[in-house]
């Protein structure tokens, strides 16, 4: 079993890309590994990938803010809630529920297309950079979906 110190230099690990060999052999002898959120949180691929959604609707809840120039206690304000709450929101923090985050989007105007958006570039790996790349991204991926034979996938067995 890995200790936490392990796991915490699993992580920052992970980050090495560019990094000469001669470190990396030296970061290796002294107990350092690649790895990512998976292997750092000794979860399987569904806990990473609700991680990862956690993570793309809190960037995009800050997306939101930011573009519409709102501050976290203005957007606090809207939804009744505290500017540190919105923060954790924002950092997908383990207090803070992915229905909660979805609400929570939803009255600050966005639409459910939107919502729907980030979560299929979650579940394709990525994460939002603004709301015309997600809806460009959401209109490519329908028609990737139906050039694969996704809407079969959707069909029942039932005649």
């Amino acid at each position: 079993m890995q200790t936490q110190a392990s796991r915490l230099r699993c992580v920052l690990g992970g980050g090495l890309n560019a990094v000469d060999e001669a470190k990396q052999h030296r970061l290796k002898r002294a107990g350092w590994r690649r790895g990512d959120a998976a292997d750092f949180l000794e979860s399987g691929p569904e806990e990473a990938a609700f991680v990862e959604l956690k993570l793309a609707l809190g960037d995009y809840l800050r997306l939101l803010r930011t573009q519409n120039s709102w501050t976290q206690a203005q957007v606090a304000g809207r939804l009744g809630s505290s500017q540190s709450r919105v923060a954790k929101m924002e950092a997908a923090d383990a207090s803070v529920s992915v229905d909660l985050l979805v609400r929570s989007l939803l009255a600050l105007g966005a639409s459910r297309q939107e919502v729907g958006g980030v979560i299929a570039q979650a579940a394709w790996g990525r994460r939002p950079r603004s709301r015309s790349a997600l809806a460009a991204a959401d209109a490519e991926e329908r028609v990737a979906g139906i050039d694969a034979g996704l809407p079969g996938l959707l069909a029942t067995s039932e005649p």
